[in-house]
């Protein structure tokens, strides 16, 4: 059998922009690899981008983070959104790759051509987002995706990190796991524009609600949103509709408000950071193997040079 040809970025972005699947997925696949093709597959996306809404999910492990975002996805599909999901999973230590696999756990949507869901792992970086993501968020937007959802690892407080990437972020709690005490030590009352209180059919559900509100009227938030508190049972598809329409209602309050350029501007503000950076790491990764970098080092250990001036030598040098 003959070997097909590689398609071309502008082959692979057309097909993307079509909706097709398969080049969603190739194009995906391309950044989390680091593919050399990236600066002219994201020069070809940019024209096309900037309608999606983001929306992230995070929360403690076992609060039902995976089987809330399933039931979501059926909620915007029944308003006849497209969805795309980022399900950013731990990294397997032997192959790198995701390891729990959330495309196994919303296997209902598998066949649904309105939905394009991703595992993507996190490659050891904090923070419960791969460093992929926000391109990968824009290979979704550019493909036509009128929602999508970030559902990040359940790393507890590290995951703060989603607030940087999403319009909206959904901060889900359950019963009777303490999420209390970890929302006040990760800061999340500062972050969630909305929250869940899943498995409400718990003993305990009630508490934790009031334990939010009051948490919320102690603290002081940086915009005039009033973050809604949802209960769900997401297993049974209990209380999703109003989760989906508190997410609507904080897109149009960003809108109105004018929070939401602002957001999409530090978002940008951040990939262009993160990609800066990226590229800093590739030259040092050279001057590594030079004599550069050790002859700075040992010039520190000495007490001939400070780190700080060390270092500025060495940026001069890049």
């Amino acid at each position: 059998m003959a070997r097909q040809s590689r398609q071309s970025p502008q082959e692979l972005v057309d097909r993307a922009l079509e909706g097709q699947q398969r080049a969603v997925a190739r194009l995906i696949s391309l950044v989390e690899s680091g593919s050399p093709d990236l600066p002219e597959i994201a020069a070809l996306l940019a024209p096309h981008t900037g309608r999606a809404q983001v929306v992230g999910l995070t929360g403690s492990p076992g609060v039902g983070k995976s089987t809330t975002t399933s039931a979501l996805v059926a909620a915007f599909r029944r308003q006849g959104k497209r969805v795309g999901v980022l399900a950013v999973d731990p990294s397997s230590p032997f192959s790198g790759g995701a390891l729990l696999g959330d495309r196994v756990r919303m296997g209902d949507h598998a066949v649904d051509e309105g939905v394009f869901i991703r595992s993507m792992a996190t490659r050891g970086h904090l923070g419960g987002l791969a460093w992929a993501t926000p391109q990968a968020l824009r290979v979704l937007d550019a493909a036509g995706c009128d929602v999508v959802l970030v559902e990040t690892v359940g790393v507890g407080q590290s995951e703060v990190d989603v607030v940087s990437l999403a319009d909206t972020t959904v901060v889900l709690l359950a019963p009777g796991m303490g999420d209390g005490v970890q929302a006040a030590k990760a800061g999340i009352l500062e972050i969630a524009d909305v929250f869940v209180v899943n498995k409400a059919d718990r003993e305990g559900a009630a508490q934790t609600v009031r334990d939010l509100r009051y948490m919320m009227s102690l603290g002081e938030r940086r915009d005039a949103w009033k973050p809604p508190v949802c209960r769900t049972v997401a297993a049974r598809g209990e209380g999703v509709a109003e989760v989906a329409g508190a997410i609507d209602e904080h897109r149009a309050w960003l809108e109105s408000s004018g929070e939401g350029p602002r957001r999409r501007r530090r978002r940008a503000e951040n990939e262009i950071e993160a990609i800066g950076l990226e590229k800093v790491r590739a030259r040092l990764g050279g001057v590594r193997g030079g004599t550069a970098l050790e002859t700075l080092a040992e010039k520190v250990v000495a007490g001939e040079l400070d780190p700080y001036r060390a270092a500025d030598e060495l940026l001069g040098a890049l």
